[in-house]
Protein backbone atom coordinates (compact mmCIF):
# COMPACT_ATOMS: atom_id res chain seq x y z
CA UNK A 1 0.00 0.00 0.00
CA UNK A 2 2.62 2.75 0.95
CA UNK A 3 3.76 1.76 -2.83
CA UNK A 4 1.15 2.92 -4.44
CA UNK A 5 0.98 5.80 -2.11
CA UNK A 6 4.28 6.68 -3.84
CA UNK A 7 3.55 5.84 -7.02
CA UNK A 8 0.51 8.30 -6.98
CA UNK A 9 2.40 11.19 -5.18
CA UNK A 10 5.27 11.14 -7.90
CA UNK A 11 2.73 10.61 -11.08
CA UNK A 12 1.14 13.83 -9.02
CA UNK A 13 3.78 16.26 -8.93
CA UNK A 14 5.23 15.15 -12.43
CA UNK A 15 1.28 16.29 -13.50
CA UNK A 16 1.42 19.47 -11.72
CA UNK A 17 5.15 20.23 -13.04
CA UNK A 18 3.95 19.66 -16.55
CA UNK A 19 1.11 21.98 -16.27
CA UNK A 20 3.71 24.88 -15.21
CA UNK A 21 4.95 24.74 -18.68
CA UNK A 22 2.53 27.34 -19.88
CA UNK A 23 4.64 29.38 -22.69
CA UNK A 24 5.79 28.23 -26.42
CA UNK A 25 7.85 30.12 -28.82
CA UNK A 26 5.63 33.09 -30.15
CA UNK A 27 4.41 31.23 -33.81
CA UNK A 28 3.99 33.88 -36.14
CA UNK A 29 1.51 32.65 -38.61
CA UNK A 30 1.76 33.20 -43.15
CA UNK A 31 -0.44 32.29 -45.02
CA UNK A 32 -1.16 32.21 -48.87
CA UNK A 33 -4.50 32.81 -50.25
CA UNK A 34 -5.92 30.58 -52.97
CA UNK A 35 -6.03 32.20 -56.77
CA UNK A 36 -9.18 34.61 -57.62
CA UNK A 37 -9.54 36.45 -54.40
CA UNK A 38 -8.72 40.05 -54.28
CA UNK A 39 -7.40 41.94 -51.70
CA UNK A 40 -10.88 43.28 -50.41
CA UNK A 41 -11.97 39.92 -50.29
CA UNK A 42 -8.76 38.68 -47.90
CA UNK A 43 -9.53 42.33 -45.56
CA UNK A 44 -13.26 41.35 -45.51
CA UNK A 45 -12.54 37.90 -44.64
CA UNK A 46 -10.03 38.92 -42.05
CA UNK A 47 -12.26 41.69 -40.96
CA UNK A 48 -14.98 39.33 -40.18
CA UNK A 49 -13.09 36.71 -38.94
CA UNK A 50 -11.76 39.33 -36.26
CA UNK A 51 -15.36 40.14 -35.16
CA UNK A 52 -16.07 36.26 -34.70
CA UNK A 53 -13.62 35.51 -32.65
CA UNK A 54 -14.18 38.86 -30.58
CA UNK A 55 -10.66 40.61 -31.56
CA UNK A 56 -11.05 44.45 -31.96
CA UNK A 57 -9.83 44.97 -35.85
CA UNK A 58 -8.74 48.56 -37.16
CA UNK A 59 -7.33 49.74 -40.20
CA UNK A 60 -4.00 50.63 -40.25
CA UNK A 61 -2.77 51.93 -43.42
CA UNK A 62 -3.09 50.13 -46.85
CA UNK A 63 -2.76 46.50 -46.43
CA UNK A 64 -2.39 46.28 -42.78
CA UNK A 65 -4.58 45.22 -40.50
CA UNK A 66 -4.16 45.88 -36.33
CA UNK A 67 -6.02 43.59 -34.21
CA UNK A 68 -6.62 43.16 -30.35
CA UNK A 69 -7.74 40.63 -28.41
CA UNK A 70 -8.80 41.30 -24.51
CA UNK A 71 -9.55 38.01 -22.47
CA UNK A 72 -9.77 38.82 -18.67
CA UNK A 73 -6.81 40.74 -17.47
CA UNK A 74 -4.68 39.68 -20.61
CA UNK A 75 -4.30 41.73 -24.21
CA UNK A 76 -2.23 41.39 -27.05
CA UNK A 77 -1.75 42.77 -30.19
CA UNK A 78 -1.27 41.89 -33.76
CA UNK A 79 -0.38 43.38 -37.05
CA UNK A 80 -2.06 41.94 -39.99
CA UNK A 81 -0.18 42.82 -43.35
CA UNK A 82 -2.36 41.02 -46.42
CA UNK A 83 -2.79 41.19 -50.04
CA UNK A 84 -4.57 39.34 -52.53
CA UNK A 85 -2.27 36.31 -52.70
CA UNK A 86 -1.19 36.15 -48.67
CA UNK A 87 -1.76 37.38 -45.17
CA UNK A 88 0.48 37.06 -41.88
CA UNK A 89 -0.53 37.25 -38.35
CA UNK A 90 2.81 38.72 -36.70
CA UNK A 91 2.69 39.36 -32.84
CA UNK A 92 3.41 43.02 -31.90
CA UNK A 93 2.73 43.28 -28.11
CA UNK A 94 1.10 41.84 -24.80
CA UNK A 95 0.03 42.44 -21.29
CA UNK A 96 0.53 39.48 -19.09
CA UNK A 97 1.07 36.83 -21.15
CA UNK A 98 4.69 36.28 -19.95
CA UNK A 99 6.15 37.48 -23.50
CA UNK A 100 9.97 37.23 -22.62
CA UNK A 101 12.97 35.68 -24.90
CA UNK A 102 11.10 34.48 -27.92
CA UNK A 103 8.39 32.99 -26.03
CA UNK A 104 4.75 34.07 -24.31
CA UNK A 105 2.04 31.99 -23.02
CA UNK A 106 0.34 29.43 -25.16
CA UNK A 107 -3.17 30.70 -24.91
CA UNK A 108 -1.76 33.30 -27.42
CA UNK A 109 -0.94 30.63 -30.19
CA UNK A 110 -4.07 29.12 -29.72
CA UNK A 111 -5.84 32.29 -30.61
CA UNK A 112 -4.00 33.39 -33.76
CA UNK A 113 -4.17 29.49 -34.76
CA UNK A 114 -8.23 30.16 -34.13
CA UNK A 115 -8.36 33.50 -36.13
CA UNK A 116 -6.20 31.82 -38.84
CA UNK A 117 -8.26 29.28 -39.20
CA UNK A 118 -11.22 30.99 -39.44
CA UNK A 119 -9.82 33.53 -42.25
CA UNK A 120 -9.29 30.48 -43.99
CA UNK A 121 -12.49 29.54 -44.02
CA UNK A 122 -14.31 32.52 -44.91
CA UNK A 123 -12.10 33.01 -47.92
CA UNK A 124 -13.15 29.36 -48.63
CA UNK A 125 -16.88 30.27 -48.07
CA UNK A 126 -16.38 33.22 -50.51
CA UNK A 127 -15.90 36.09 -47.48
CA UNK A 128 -19.58 37.71 -48.15
CA UNK A 129 -20.91 39.62 -45.08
Amino acid sequence: MKKLIKWFTAFAIIGALAGCARTAPVEQIHSTVSAGHTADQVKTAILKAGLHREWIMSEAGPGVIKGRLQARDHSVEVRIPYSATRYSILYESSMNLKAKDGNIHKNYNRWVHNLDHDIQLNLSAGAAL
